[in-house]
């Protein structure tokens, strides 16, 4: 990943900033561009990143049914841009400033959602929300173990994200 000067951080204003950029070739989706911000100083810790297709892709509606454990192995591409759903558990993530582009499998976005759940489970003052986040993480373990299957929509209005698998369907995203 080439490394470019240190730049000034927009949230500490000091110069600690370092901005990277590298450009990896992803098999059935092409040329893409990994970007990322993260301040060195230990107080701030910011951090934003992004991935762009080298080619203009147009919006899309991606999903995938995992169905059987090495489902959890197939790459996936997320843009900061796309909100990512798993409809069964009625949970989501949606893009903001904060969001970030990666590039991650299947078994990585289960365990956002299982990072949210057991936050969640550990955190809440109320009892119902903390048997409903327990009774999700059992789902969630299921479909890790092969048990159930379990449907995840990616919406991305820039097209730069991608589930790489021969089962996906891909729409267009109605914006």
């Amino acid at each position: 990943m080439e490394e470019l000067n240190q730049e000034i951080c927009p949230f500490c204003l000091n110069k600690t900033l370092i901005l990277r950029e590298e450009l990896i070739d992803i098999p059935y989706f092409g040329k893409t561009y990994v970007f990322s911000m993260s301040c060195q100083d230990s107080d701030c810790n910011y951090f934003k990143a992004d991935v762009e297709a080298e080619e203009k892709k147009d919006p899309c509606k991606i999903t995938f049914t995992i169905k059987k454990e090495d489902d959890l192995s197939i790459r996936v591409v997320k843009s900061s841009e796309a909100t990512v759903k798993v409809p069964q558990l009625r949970m989501s993530v949606t893009p903001g400033p904060s969001s970030n582009g990666y590039v991650s499998n299947v078994e990585g976005i289960l365990n956002r959602f299982k990072k949210i759940l057991e936050d969640e489970r550990d955190l809440s003052d109320d009892d119902s929300v903390r048997k409903h986040a327990k009774n999700l993480l059992k789902k969630l373990w299921k479909v890790k173990t092969g048990d159930m299957e379990l449907k995840i929509v990616i919406e991305d209005p820039s097209g730069n994200s991608a589930i790489l698998s021969k089962d996906v369907v891909v729409e267009k995203l109605k914006v």
